[in-house]
């Protein structure tokens, strides 16, 4: 199928089981760490696009993005925007920022 007509990132979207979950850092940092995307989704482009709607810092590593800070309450919604359904968005709400 020739790549300008190619549907594959729109499909894998829709397949897509997102988990998102934080995690503490060095010196307290909080992180949002978002994964289960598939390989033909262009994650580095969607790193981008999440940076900029969140104004917050960032990278896609290893097959997940990392989000400096802690974006649950927004980032089903920012997702959602980008194409991705919110059904299919698990948010992990047992950390609640608390010393571990």
């Amino acid at each position: 199928m020739p790549v300008d007509l190619c549907v594959c990132e729109t499909i894998a979207q829709e397949e897509a089981r997102i988990t998102v979950t934080v995690e503490r850092r060095k010196w307290g940092r909080m992180y949002t760490v978002v994964e289960g995307f598939d390989k033909n989704i262009d994650l580095g482009e969607l790193a981008s696009k999440l940076k900029s709607k969140l104004a917050c810092g960032g990278a896609a590593k290893h097959g997940h993005i990392e989000l400096q800070g802690d974006h649950r309450g927004t980032i089903g919604k920012v997702l959602g925007k980008l194409g991705f359904p919110e059904e299919q968005i698990a948010i992990d709400w047992g950390f609640q920022g608390g010393r571990r």
